[in-house]
C-alpha cells in the first residue's frame, strides 16, 4: 500500500500526548499512524519519544518514529510518526498511577501546542486525556483542558461541546458543583453559550442549526411546580433574544425529552445546563466515537471524549476511535476556518 502523501495542502494538527501515565501515548501511536488520519491532516505529536516508542510496541505500530523540531517539518511522503520532544520523562515512570511528574509533563505539552496554534504554526490542536489529580499535583491547578487552554490562549470565556455521530451537546457550565452551576447560570451566559454552539455548527457546515435548550429542573420546572422559577428567570430570556435574532431555538425543554428528540434527529444541538446533564447521555450513546470541542478559543481544539483510563494504561488494549475522530474533526474545522495554518 502506498504511503499517504503529506502535502503542504493538508492542515497541520498539533497533538498533545496527554498524561504519559495514561492511555494517551497508546491512542496517539495508533491514531496518528492510521491511513485514515494521514489522508486528512499532517499530525505532529508533542510529547516524549521514548514513551511513544514503548506505546507503539504495545499497540503493534511498526511505522518509524521521527523527531522533528518544528511542525513545518512534517511535509513529506512517509507514514512516520513525527514527534516534537518536550522535556524528558523518567524511563521508569509507571503507567496507571497519579504522578506529579506526569501531570507537569502533560501541562508542558499543552503549553507548547497552544503556542504553536496562537503563532499559526499549526491549524488546530487535538489533545489526548490528562489526569486532573496529576495536573494539580504537578503544580497546575486548572479544572481541566478547557479552562487550561482558555488561560493559555487568553480566551475570556469558552464552552465545552461534545460531538458524536448522532448528537451534539454544548454546556452552559462544566467543572463546578451543581449548586454553584445553578447560581452561575443567567440569561447572558445562556445566550452566549448557545450563540457559540450555533457558530461552531455553522462553521462545520450546518446551515441554521436547530437547537434544543434543556431546563434546569425536572420537567423544565413544569410552570413553577419544580424549583424556584429558574427556567423563566435564567433561560427563557436568552431564548427570546435568540429567536428575535432569527435563530431556530426551542425550550426550555425537559432534559430527558430534549435528548430523545435529538437522537431522533429533531435537533442539531442540545444545550445542557450543567456537566452531568450533557455528559451522561453522550457517553451512553457513543463514548468511543465522541469528541470534545472547545468552543470560543482563538484556536481550534478537539479532544477525545474519555479519560486517562489508568486501569488499562500500558496494556495495549485501549480503543483509539475517539482520537482518530478528534483528528478528523480538527482537520475538517481547520479547512472551514479562514486564517488557519
Amino acid at each position: 500500500m502506498d504511503s499517504p502523501d503529506r502535502t503542504p495542502s493538508l492542515p497541520v494538527i498539533a497533538v498533545t500526548m496527554g498524561d504519559p501515565a495514561g492511555v494517551g501515548p497508546e491512542i496517539c501511536a495508533s491514531a496518528l499512524t492510521s491511513t485514515e488520519v494521514l489522508a486528512v491532516c499532517r499530525p505532529v505529536l508533542i510529547g516524549d519519544i521514548p514513551r511513544m516508542i514503548h506505546a507503539a510496541r504495545l499497540m503493534g505500530v511498526t511505522q518509524p518514529i521521527r523527531e522533528v523540531q518544528h511542525p513545518s517539518e512534517t511535509v513529506g511522503h512517509d507514514n512516520a510518526l513525527h514527534v516534537i520532544q518536550v522535556g524528558e520523562l523518567p524511563a521508569d515512570l509507571p503507567f496507571g498511577e497519579v504522578s506529579p511528574v506526569a501531570g507537569h509533563a502533560a501541562y508542558t505539552y499543552i503549553e507548547r501546542a497552544a503556542r504553536y496554534a496562537t503563532d499559526h504554526d499549526v491549524a488546530a490542536i487535538a489533545t489526548a486525556p490528562l489526569n486532573k489529580a496529576a495536573l494539580h499535583a504537578g503544580g497546575h491547578v486548572f479544572p481541566g483542558h478547557t479552562e487550561l487552554l482558555a488561560h493559555l490562549t487568553g480566551a475570556p470565556e469558552v464552552s465545552m461541546m461534545l460531538s458524536t455521530p448522532t448528537l451534539n451537546v454544548i454546556h452552559v457550565t462544566t467543572h463546578i458543583g451543581l449548586v454553584d452551576a445553578v447560581h452561575r447560570i443567567d440569561p447572558p451566559l445562556v445566550q452566549r453559550t448557545i450563540s457559540r454552539g450555533i457558530d461552531a455548527l455553522e462553521r462545520a457546515g450546518i446551515a441554521r442549526p436547530k437547537v434544543g435548550v434543556c431546563g434546569i429542573n425536572p420537567h423544565a420546572g413544569e410552570d413553577g411546580l419544580f424549583g424556584y422559577g429558574e427556567e423563566a428567570e435564567k433561560i427563557q430570556p436568552a431564548i427570546d433574544e435568540l429567536l428575535a435574532l432569527g435563530h431556530d431555538v426551542h425550550g426550555p425543554l425537559p432534559a430527558d425529552t430534549a435528548f430523545f428528540l435529538a437522537t431522533r434527529g429533531d435537533f442539531d444541538l442540545i444545550v445542557a445546563m450543567y456537566h452531568d446533564q450533557g455528559h451522561g447521555p453522550v457517553k451512553v450513546l457513543g463514548i468511543d466515537d465522541g469528541v470534545n470541542i472547545t468552543v470560543g478559543l482563538p484556536v481550534i481544539r478537539t479532544s477525545v471524549d474519555h479519560g486517562t483510563a489508568f486501569d488499562i494504561a500500558g496494556t495495549g488494549t485501549v480503543t483509539t476511535a475517539s482520537m482518530a475522530e478528534a483528528l478528523r474533526q480538527a482537520a475538517t474545522l481547520a479547512e472551514r476556518t479562514p486564517g488557519s495554518a
